[in-house]
């Protein structure tokens, strides 16, 4: 699909649920670790597409609160790639006026790793262009939890609690509902992602691990999510 695709076909925001590296390597008799590294070099390539077809906000799943029962080793290096890939994107998404957030809890994360994130988000805060959001050590379950929390912390009154009270006790309450939820490797669920955003999220599953996925499946995505003929409880 090319970039002649009217705005309103597209949807504002798009999250991705970067799923499969594990099975990717696998397959190719290759360690766990690998296929994260090899997911982790097509993602700058993949978001730029999207927000150069006219997407506003982008979210991927890349580190959810389960993630920690996995392996230490595997942990840690989750941990350390994703803060590399961040930094690493660090000056190219800022140039280009794309602001970068974390949604997810500070609850276990190392001094480096929150370094990383104060300095990510303080960076790019003004951008305008689009907004990158990382669930990291993030649950869905977790993130309405700790919502409930805010609002009871506040002080506010049972009958004064509103859908858009409870939105603007999420993680950056500014990220708008999800309009399409893309999950790789052929995975049928969402595993929590965005739970109280996906209320009406179109879901579209891919077949492709996300270590393959490229450029070009973006025109496919976005063709598909027009072609779709989306209700809101109509």
């Amino acid at each position: 699909m090319s970039n002649m695709t009217s705005r309103s076909s597209i949807p504002q925001h798009v999250g991705i649920i970067l799923d499969g590296n594990r099975r990717w390597a696998s397959e190719r008799g290759l360690p766990t670790l690998e296929g994260h590294r090899k997911g982790a070099e097509n993602f700058g390539d993949i978001v730029r597409k999207l927000f150069n077809e006219g997407v506003s906000y982008v979210s991927a799943f890349v580190f959810s609160t389960e993630n920690w029962s996995r392996t230490e080793e595997e942990v840690k290096y989750l941990m350390k790639l994703v803060v590399k890939l961040v930094e690493d994107e660090l000056d190219a998404f800022n140039k280009a006026g794309i602001r970068m957030v974390i949604l997810g809890s500070r609850e276990r994360l190392s001094k480096s790793v929150l370094r990383s994130i104060e300095k990510t988000e303080a960076t790019t805060k003004n951008n305008t262009e689009g907004t990158l959001a990382f669930c990291f050590n993030y649950g869905g379950h977790d993130e309405i939890t700790n919502a409930v929390k805010q609002i009871v912390a506040d002080g506010v009154k049972p009958d004064d609690i509103t859908d858009e009270v409870v939105s603007s006790a999420l993680y950056h309450p500014e990220v708008p509902a999800v309009d399409l939820i893309v999950r790789t490797s052929g995975e049928q669920r969402t595993s929590g992602f965005m739970l109280y955003r996906s209320a009406y999220a179109e879901l579209l599953f891919i077949d492709k691990y996300w270590p393959d996925m490229k450029e070009a499946d973006v025109d496919d995505i976005l063709q598909e999510y027009k072609q779709r003929q989306r209700r809101f409880g109509s």
